[in-house]
């Protein structure tokens, strides 16, 4: 189950209202309009009930032509209403929509690192993609449509009351059962939705995860696992599509029923009331003519309700994002750090529903220096530096850097002092050199070639920097990957990089020049290298070294090999296990 917090229902209505209020002027102009419309199309069956009445009092053709020429006047007017209403409806829409999106981009960057990995890519890419398309398609479509049916189904009641309050009353008791119904349903519904999109989201995860995986899962034999795990998962879409389906089903039964029942009531109490003098014919046909014209705005209504359903519950999700927790940054937002000297001060750390996995770390990292963490698999390198990055936060303790707590920095300024670069790393679609002025948006071309030159970069591409990237264009392999992610790196420049094994894609020797290349091209910097490979520590000025959560060693890489303790068998085992 996802991790991000869905909207409840008065949020919703307040986002749903600051929307509206962005654009009042146009959602004003699309209401004028269909009211406009509604009451010209009333003027057809009132204008045939007066033709009919005057035919029965012996009018000229003179007469019955002008009203005829006054009818086909109303309704080429209503026609151009209509249209002028529709294009100011679907512009407003795709306004609408636009906003909607530009919201979700800023509120999904704005995230917390730990908060999107722990949501997974499924549910952020079903917000982003079909719960977004859902919304705008109702904002553009489905909600101008829903409007004009419902001015014209309340213009069409007010009408059949005027022309006779009797018949106006059993057209009421259509409207009552299909009030029930939708009373019913629309109780029943939010929950029924949501439960169809999160599911819809879970079948995303689980097809993104095993594609993604797809050569761990043959390399492991895991085909049957991932197929079943698939089978679950299109069954649980399945089974919230079919519980949605079940209501509307029951609530489209009580709808055919509340148009039938008027009809029947309708018919034979005119022509007992015309019968005995109390309405004209005309107005019996006009009354007719009205309830069956209600027809049409009502089965709009009950039709869109549906996709209402649908997209406000996809509007719960996205405007969710805007509830989702983000660390306290008030107290150091204005505070600037004093230099570049991170402290990490008993810092405890653990995973949500776990045992500490870091156990009361005390670090002090000088600037300028090249630290190596290494330790067994397990022992918590990647955790710290995750806590270093500033990415996750300790349960007690502090990470400071210039005395500010890493906690109290703003996104921009902590992305200034420190920067991680894991062995994950991501190729957009676009040139290789968008690619690199993600991180130095100004950047010259000579300056991107020579970040390319100070990782080893020694690829020739058939465009140079203006080479497609992309599955339909150029592919990068691992290790190209690996090197251009380094190389955004020269290009921010920060204050403190954390490496970890940002380099276990490239061979042993390449892995070792590139680290030596960037350590010369960040001079001055502190860098924190995070290996497998003692390699890395033996060309650091200090080594740390992890066992189980605790620091159990922290020196120059001579002096520890002196004192023979844990990272000297760390060393020496390393040294036997390594190839010649």
């Amino acid at each position: 189950m996802s991790t991000l917090p869905i909207a409840t229902a008065r949020q919703v209505r307040r986002a749903a209202t600051a929307l509206v209020r962005a654009d009042g002027r146009a959602f004003a102009a699309v209401l004028a309009l269909n009211a406009a419309a509604a009451l010209l199309g009333l003027a057809g069956p009132w204008l045939l009930g007066r033709i009919i009445d005057r035919v029965g009092d012996g009018a000229t053709t003179a007469d019955i032509d002008r009203l005829g020429l006054l009818l086909l006047g109303c309704a080429l007017a209503q026609l151009l209403t209509n249209r002028q209403a529709r294009y100011l409806a679907h512009t407003f829409g795709e306004r609408a929509a636009a906003r909607v999106r530009e919201q979700l981009l800023d509120r999904v960057l704005a995230l917390p690192a730990s908060t999107a990995e722990r949501a997974g890519t499924g549910d952020l890419t079903a917000r982003g993609t079909a719960d977004a398309t859902a919304v705008g398609e109702t904002l553009r479509d489905a909600g101008p449509e829903l409007f004009i049916a419902c001015a014209q189904a309340l213009f069409i009641i007010g009408a059949i009351l005027t022309v006779s309050p009797l018949l106006g009353s059993c057209a009421l008791l259509g409207v009552a059962g299909i009030c029930l119904g939708a009373r019913w349903y629309l109780r029943r519904a939010p929950a029924a939705y949501l439960a169809d999109r999160a599911a819809n989201a879970g079948l995303a995860e689980t097809l993104s995860a095993t594609a993604n995986g797809a050569r761990t899962v043959d390399a492991l034999g895991l085909q049957q696992r991932r197929l079943a795990a698939g089978r679950d998962a299109v069954e649980e879409a399945r089974a919230a599509r079919l519980g949605t389906l079940r209501l509307r089903l029951r609530f489209f039964a009580v709808i055919n029923a509340s148009y039938t029942l008027p009809l029947v009531v309708v018919l034979p109490l005119g022509a007992l009331l015309v019968a005995h003098h109390t309405i004209s014919l005309g107005a019996a046909v006009s009354a007719a003519l009205y309830l069956r014209r209600l027809e049409e705005p009502l089965d709009t209504v009950v039709v869109l309700l549906e996709a209402v359903q649908s997209s406000t519950a996809a509007y719960a999700r996205i405007e969710g994002l805007a509830t989702a927790p983000v660390p306290a940054q008030a107290t150091g937002a204005d505070r600037e750090p004093a230099d570049d000297r991170i402290r990490v001060t008993g810092v405890r750390y653990a995973y949500p529903d776990g045992p500490d996995v870091l156990h009361g770390l005390d670090l002090d990292l000088r600037p300028g220096e090249r630290l190596a963490v290494v330790g067994p698999s397990g022992s918590g390198k990647t955790t710290l530096g995750r806590l270093l990055a500033g990415v996750d936060h300790p349960r007690t303790g502090a990470v400071t850097v210039g005395g500010v707590p890493l906690a109290e920095l703003s996104p921009d300024r902590l992305r200034r002092q420190v920067v991680l670069v894991t062995q994950e790393h991501h190729v957009f679609l676009g040139t290789l050199r968008d690619n690199l002025r993600i991180a130095a948006p100004d950047a010259a071309d000579k300056e991107l070639t020579a970040a390319l030159d100070s990782v080893g970069w020694h690829h020739e591409l058939p465009d140079g920097l203006d080479t497609e990237l992309g599955p339909a264009a150029t592919r990068l392999n691992g290790a190209q990957a690996q090197q251009l992610a380094l190389a955004r790196v020269i290009l921010a420049d920060p204050h403190t990089l954390i490496l970890d094994e940002a380099t276990a894609l490239l061979d042993p020797t390449a892995a070792r020049q590139t680290e030596r290349a960037l350590a010369a091209a960040l001079t001055g910097r502190t860098v924190i290298a995070i290996a497998h490979r003692l390699h890395t520590a033996h060309d650091a000025d200090r080594v740390a070294v992890l066992t189980h959560g605790r620091l159990t060693d922290l020196g120059p890489h001579e002096d520890l090999l002196t004192a023979d303790g844990p990272y000297a068998r760390l060393w020496n085992s390393w040294r036997t296990d390594a190839p010649s």
